[in-house]
């Protein structure tokens, strides 16, 4: 049994260190839940998250629900991360992103991915009822695996979709090896 595939490797430690550290103070002026069953699934979610983060996984979010959400998380794309034999695959969603305004950069073991979503044009005279459309920049920010084979780092970006190939180093095969019994 590959035990690899029951406690992947989490890509997102990096962002989570960051993003924890940016979580706002609860503040006793603040508005707070004062029902009990909110509180009650707030601190299930929490030990849950608490617990799973020691297997490798990725955190859960406990908390953003709750709390209000900064800058940087109103223009976070989503991606798709996929392990081959022989390459990861990250596959960014960047739609109304030009591909000039998105960089990545390569730091020790860590991919980051940032960039820009520009409004074209500001129009004054309109009165909107709604606006869902976020602008901004965006940064993600990847903790690569040991396996990862970073002076092969790829990337194609094409109709919105970045495309990030990280090709494996290839894992030397240990033989099984026999142990002797002492007998006494």
């Amino acid at each position: 049994m590959d035990f690899k595939k029951l406690a992947p490797w989490n890509w997102f430690k990096k962002e989570e260190e960051q993003q924890s550290a940016n979580l706002p103070v609860q503040r006793y002026d603040q508005p707070r839940h004062d029902n009990p069953v909110a509180r009650f699934h707030q601190e299930i979610d929490r030990m849950f998250d608490h617990f799973f983060r020691g297997f490798g996984f990725p955190s859960m979010g406990v908390g953003r629900e709750i709390a209000p959400m900064s800058g940087t998380e109103w223009l976070k794309p989503m991606l798709d991360i996929a392990a081959g034999d022989k390459e990861y695959t990250i596959t960014v969603e960047l739609p109304g992103v030009d591909e000039k305004d998105v960089q990545l950069e390569l730091q020790e073991d860590t991919l980051i991915i940032k960039g820009e979503k520009r409004q074209e044009k500001e129009e004054k005279d309109k009165n909107y009822y709604r606006m869902e459309r976020s602008y901004g920049s965006f940064q993600r920010v990847l903790s690569l695996p040991e396996d990862a084979e970073q002076e092969g780092i790829n990337a194609a970006y094409k109709h919105g979709i970045l495309t990030i190939t990280i090709p494996r180093k290839a894992r030397a095969v240990a033989k099984p090896k026999q142990v002797v019994i002492n007998r006494q």
